[in-house]
């Protein structure tokens, strides 16, 4: 079967100045149907840089990536932008609620940009926000809501247009450690359901809820397999 994620060789550098700094270096990663896999590693070994090019948020400066069978290395920004709205839901660490909107408006975004019909949108919505209990908060606002709310809240927004993976960046990052329990214990339940995560993360004990591990040190992967870099004393 075709994976549903795969990464070949990808490497991607940054200009600083006169210089090119290379942040990840010929990064492999293969991503199946109903995976949870963390994607664990200390700040500056270039998570968020991976995260954004599996988000199709940026590009890499060589190597093929492959989502749900489309080349999106050789994809124009517009067809990105398409491919970023139908196939992933973005769990954020700081939720990215919009302040001015109720919780059922936030939820439902997604769908009216891709052209759903209000009145769909709002049935669609409604149930993921019952499935996460939050239907009862429907109509307060993120500022009313306590943390671990405005996070499931979140990822109603992400489940909405039933992505193929859900990328959780840092999700309990912003939350005391009873509740980032709490929403592993969602992110585990929804991965029961089938649903596909792939969780960025600095903390090991976030990434053992996850059925798999790999790690990111100095822009390089590596799985349970792997021999990691010994670090300087």
């Amino acid at each position: 079967m075709e994976p549903l994620l795969r990464l070949e060789q990808i490497n991607k550098s940054y200009s600083l100045g006169s210089e090119q700094v290379q942040v990840l270096f010929d990064i492999s990663l293969t991503v199946n149907r109903g995976d949870f896999i963390a994607i664990q590693g200390p700040s500056g070994s270039g998570k968020s840089t991976l995260m954004n090019i599996i988000g199709c948020m940026d590009t890499a400066d060589s190597g093929r990536y492959f989502l749900s069978g489309e080349a999106v290395h050789e994809a124009t920004d517009a067809r990105m932008t398409r491919l970023r709205n139908q196939y992933i839901g973005f769990i954020f660490q700081k939720y990215q609620l919009v302040p001015k909107y109720d919780v059922l408006q936030n939820v439902i975004m997604p769908l009216l940009i891709r052209g759903v019909p209000r009145k769909d949108a709002i049935e669609i919505a409604s149930e993921k926000l019952r499935l996460l209990g939050m239907r009862d908060r429907m109509h307060h606002k993120p500022s009313e809501l306590s943390g671990g709310q405005q996070q499931r809240v979140s990822i109603a927004r992400a489940l909405v247009g039933d992505p193929a993976i859900l990328l959780a960046d840092e999700p309990t990052g912003a939350l005391d450690s009873r509740t980032g329990q709490d929403v592993l214990k969602l992110f585990q339940e929804l991965n029961d359901m089938g649903n596909t995560i792939l969780m960025i993360t600095h903390d090991p004990t976030v990434g053992q809820k996850a059925k798999q591990i790999v790690r990111i040190i100095d822009g390089r992967l590596y799985t349970r397999q792997d021999t990691l870099p010994v670090s300087p004393s």
